[in-house]
Formats: structure tokens, C-alpha cells, sequence
């Protein structure tokens, strides 16, 4: 799958895709975070907000009731009369007055019953405490929680039965008035709603920690308490901007929302712990993480599998270039292509290897056989010209009168000639020696006592495939050209090495030097490769065929000795 990776251009894109991808999916998943943890906030605020009015309005409908009973007392002499009892006297007095002015004929009223009765029902058990005062002291009515009534009289202003708190409840004040005389004011009324009661709802809220905080700074849990302390929820209703972050320990941060009562002296402060908030919320925001880098990671996938199919359009194309490098033009199977670039260039690399190998097939091999044919005239006309030196030697030889020597170089002279004419144009450099051999025996013979050869290569080049029958040439031109009969020893040496990089072989003599102008001559027919203007078919048929068959691997540089006498020097390179 990612085999691609071995190709620099497309490990890069695919690293550029993969850091792309990365970067995309914490972008995502930040932003995602950001909008759920806005939606989550915003939940949140709109529950405090819900549970704030539901606190207001059972306060406002609290305080609508109280009114409500007050002109239900003053509409009752009864009921006025009652009250006025329980103001002014002690237990015992109280209940006395009431025996006092009770009528057989009328029923008995009592005010705290009457006042439990209408206000329990509808206030919903929330006014726990009614209290009327004078001056300096007051008589209190205590409703419990099972139904139960309770009775303190001539208890002080200053005593903590009275004292207002937010974590006892809201007290609601109201006058109470002589019905006869509005302007007189016989006492007060302090009805006092349970906090307990009155944040119920907010207490089943876990998701928010909730508190009512007084401009005093007391401060009632009403929900989730447990995790968010009191002087958190001062500091969120000290600040102006009614919502906002805070900090929640060293590295915690919270959201917190106030909300100022307009008719009450208290805020409603909601906070959200971000960070158990998103322990809550670690279901969905595993999903959503879930979802972005699966996406991210099919869209990595996708690419990487386009990339390889690129990859394989490439390696095809390399391939196809490093095919024709090596002039391996042979058909391939085919290929499906996709239509864009990448397999328009293959489909046409693959064509034109196609084409070439059709080329190759009728345009290089022709010349191939023409070339064989050029090089198969040549060795034709070497055979005959050899031929008539060597007849010409014999019958010379002949009609001196040497009978053994003569039958001696027939015999050699066939010996070669079967070699010659054996139907194998390439053979190894050690029977290209062997034949050289018995030319120069037949030369011995033609020239006793006065020629010598020496033959000393290496063993290494014995194998070395060459072309038939030039080393006899090269070897001839010495005897036209540079041979004396008249000197007494003319020596004709043979040296091959191996080297490094390619093999060497040297064949020197020391007969008659070629003059400067003759050299140059030559040598600049054999480095422009032309036809010299004679029709003899000395070192350029043999470079010619040498170079046919070893290619630009061959090299003939000829030379002149110091002291007499040709070096030619013949360089075959070694294959790579």
C-alpha cells in the first residue's frame, strides 16, 4: 500500500497529505469541542435561567398569595379580631382573650389555622415561619413539615428566630393596619419563605451548581453544591459582567452566569465545571473526535491510494526510459491506463519502445547483416592474398632444391588453411595465436637463420572472443615494410597483459621505422575511420574488422621504437 515511499516526490505529498490531515483533524476536533462545549454552555445557561424564573415566580406568586390573605383578614372582623389577640398577649393570654369573646352562636376563629389553611395549600408548604411584631418583640407560628403547628410568643426582635438569612429563606414584610383607622399601624407581618423548599427544583440539578447569594454575601447551595465552593459563587456575583469564566483551582477553569432578583435581595449564580463537564460529555466527544479522524484518516487512505496508483505510472515510465537505456526494446504486457497525464506518458512510452523495437528490427539488423556481410568480405579477400604469398614462398623454395623444408611448409600451409577456412568467423585469442604461429613457422622457413619470433601472453587473454585471421596481417606488414633480408636477426615479439580495465596486446619489431608523414598519415586514417586511398588491405582492414566486432571498446594506436622498429599496440576493454 505504501510502497510509494520510494519515490521522493510522492513521500513528500504524502507526508505533506498526512501533516495536512493532522493539522485538519485537531482543527476540527478544537472546533467541534468549541461548539459542543457552546451548545453544552448554553444548555446550561438556559436551565439556570429556567430555574431562576421558577425561584422568581414562586416568590412573586408567594408574595401575591400573602396579599391576597392580608385582604382576606382585613375583609373578617373575625380574622382581625384574632389577630389582634395573638399580637398583644402571651400563650395563656391569648388563648384566654379567645375564650372570653367567643359566642355560642358564632363559630370560633382562629387566625394561625385560617392562615395555614390559605396560605399552606397554595404557598406549597414554601411559608414555614409567620411572625407578628411589635416594637420590640414578636409571636411566631411555625408550620411543619408534617402538618404540624407550633407557637413562640413574646420572643425578641434580636433573637436568631428572626434574624434574615438567605440559608433560612426570604423574608416578606408587611404592615398590619387598624381597619378602622388605615393610618395606624398596629404591627408587622414577617412571612418567611423556606429557601429549602423554595430551591427544590434547582437541587435535583446536578449538571449546574446553583447558589442564591445576598448582597451580604451569605451564600445557599441550592444545587450541586458539592462542587463549587461558597467563595467562588461571591466572586461570580461580584463581577459586573453577570457571566463569564473563572478560574477553578491552579489550572481549572469554570462558566459561571448570575442573575440579580429585581423584586428580592439576592442573585442566582449558576457555575459549570468545564472540565467535569467534559468528563460528563466524554461519550459524545469520543464520538465526534471518532468521526473527524476517520474521516481524516479514509481522506489519508484515499490519497495514499492515488499517490500509489501514481507511483505505478511512474515506475512504469522509469522503467520503460531504463529499458530503452539498455536497448532492451522487447514488448511488454499492456497496461490499464487512467486518462490524465501520468498515463498518457506511459501508454506512449510503452508505444514507443514498440515502435523502436519495430525500427530496431528492420533498420539495425539490416545494417547489422551488412556490416557482417562487409567484415565476411574482408577476411574473403585477406584468404586469397595470403594464399599467393605463401605459394610464391614455396616455390621458392622449390626451385632451390629444399625438398624437406618445402614439403615441411606445404604441410603447415594446409594445417592453416584448414583453420582458415573452417566456417567460424569468431573464435578465441588463443587460436587466433595458434594461427599466427604457423604463419610465422612458414616464414621461418622462407627466411632461415635470420627471422625469430616470441610469443608471451598472459593466459588471461586466451579466451578473449575476437574476429578470424588478423594477427597474420599485422604481422605481414612487417615483412613488406620493415623486414631486411640482408640483417641476421630480425625478431618479431608477441606481448599480451591483462590490466584493470582492459586487456593489452602489443606485437613490436625491430625492423625499418615509417616515416613522420607516413605515421601521421595513418593514423589519421584510422581515427577518421576512412578508407585509405590504396587498395591493400593492411592495418585498415584489420582495424576495420576489429572494430566492427569489439565496438568503441577497441583501440590501435602503432608507434615507432626508440631505437627500430613498429610497436602496434591493440587495447580491448573489459565489460562493465
Amino acid at each position: 500500500m505504501f510502497s510509494f515511499f520510494q519515490i521522493q516526490i510522492y513521500r513528500g505529498k504524502f507526508i505533506a497529505f498526512a501533516v495536512f490531515a493532522f493539522i485538519m483533524g485537531l482543527g476540527l476536533s478544537a472546533l467541534a469541542t468549541y461548539v459542543l462545549l457552546e451548545q453544552w454552555l448554553e444548555n446550561a445557561k438556559s436551565q439556570s435561567a429556567d430555574s431562576f424564573y421558577r425561584v422568581e415566580s414562586a416568590l412573586q406568586n408567594d408574595s401575591e398569595r400573602i396579599d391576597a390573605y392580608l385582604q382576606r383578614v382585613y375583609s373578617n372582623s373575625g380574622l382581625v379580631a384574632d389577630v389582634r389577640y395573638f399580637l398583644g398577649n402571651s400563650a395563656e393570654g391569648y388563648l384566654t382573650v379567645r375564650l372570653q369573646n367567643s359566642r355560642y352562636d358564632q363559630t370560633l376563629v382562629s387566625f394561625p389555622e385560617d392562615m395555614k389553611a390559605f396560605l399552606g395549600n397554595g404557598g406549597q408548604n414554601r411559608i414555614v415561619q409567620v411572625s407578628l411584631h411589635t416594637g420590640e418583640q414578636g409571636n411566631v407560628v411555625r408550620f411543619g413539615s408534617s402538618g404540624g403547628t407550633s407557637f413562640k410568643f413574646n420572643v425578641p426582635n434580636t433573637d436568631d428566630l428572626f434574624r434574615e438569612t438567605i440559608q433560612r429563606g426570604f423574608v416578606i414584610r408587611k404592615q398590619l393596619l387598624d381597619p378602622n383607622q388605615i393610618s395606624r399601624q398596629l404591627g408587622e407581618f414577617r412571612f418567611l419563605v423556606s429557601s429549602d423548599a423554595l430551591f427544590a427544583d434547582v437541587q435535583n440539578n446536578r449538571r449546574v451548581a446553583s447558589a442564591a447569594v445576598s448582597r451580604a454575601g451569605d451564600v445557599y447551595l441550592a444545587g450541586g453544591g458539592d462542587r463549587a465552593d461558597a467563595d467562588l459563587f461571591r466572586k461570580a456575583a461580584a463581577n459586573p459582567s453577570g457571566h463569564g469564566f473563572i478560574r477553578l483551582g491552579e489550572l481549572g477553569r469554570a462558566y459561571y452566569v448570575a442573575y440579580p432578583s429585581k423584586a428580592f435581595n439576592y442573585q442566582f449564580v449558576s457555575i459549570v465545571d468545564l472540565s467535569a463537564l467534559v468528563r460528563q460529555k466524554a461519550g459524545i466527544l469520543l464520538i465526534v473526535f471518532l468521526v473527524i479522524w476517520a474521516a481524516m484518516g479514509s481522506g489519508l487512505l484515499l490519497a495514499a491510494y492515488n499517490l500509489r496508483e501514481a507511483a505505478g505510472f511512474l515506475r512504469r515510465i522509469i522503467h520503460s526510459i531504463e529499458r530503452v537505456k539498455s536497448a532492451n526494446f522487447t514488448p511488454v504486457s499492456p497496461a490499464r491506463y487512467r486518462k490524465n497525464e501520468y498515463g498518457m506518458i506511459a501508454a506512449e512510452l510503452d508505444d514507443m519502445t514498440l515502435q523502436l523495437n519495430k525500427h530496431i528490427q528492420t533498420e539495425y539488423l539490416l545494417k547489422l547483416k551488412q556490416q557482417q556481410t562487409e567484415m565476411k568480405a574482408l577476411q574473403n579477400q585477406i584468404n586469397p592474398h595470403f594464399l599467393y604469398n605463401t605459394l610464391e614462398i614455396i616455390r621458392s623454395s622449390a626451385l632451390s632444391g629444399r625438398s624437406d623444408d618445402t614439403a615441411e611448409a606445404i604441410a603447415t600451409l594446409g594445417a592453416l588453411y584448414r583453420e582458415i577456412v573452417k566456417n567460424e568467423n569468431i573464435i578465441p585469442l588463443g587460436s587466433e595465436l595458434a594461427l599466427l604461429q604457423k604463419y610465422l613457422k612458414i616464414m621461418e622457413f622462407k627466411y632461415p637463420d635470420r627471422f625469430f619470433y616470441q610469443l608471451n601472453v598472459d593466459e588471461s587473454l586466451l579466451s578473449l572472443p575476437t574476429v578470424k585471421f588478423w594477427m597474420q596481417p599485422l604481422a605481414e606488414n612487417f615483412f613488406v615494410h620493415g623486414f631486411d633480408p640482408e640483417h641476421e636477426f630480425n625478431l618479431l615479439v608477441v606481448n599480451g597483459t591483462a590490466r584493470a580495465d582492459a586487456y593489452v596486446l602489443e606485437m613490436v619489431d625491430n625492423g625499418t621505422s615509417i616515416s613522420k608523414e607516413r605515421l601521421a598519415e595513418i593514423r589519421r586514417h584510422l581515427s577518421l575511420n576512412e578508407d585509405s586511398a590504396t587498395e591493400s588491405i593492411g592495418l585498415r582492414n584489420v582495424y576495420t574488422r576489429l572494430h566492427f566486432f569489439h565496438g568503441k571498446g577497441f583501440a590501435m594506436q602503432i608507434d615507432n621504437n626508440e631505437e627500430a622498429g613498429v610497436k602496434i599496440t591493440l587495447t580491448f576493454a573489459k565489460e562493465a
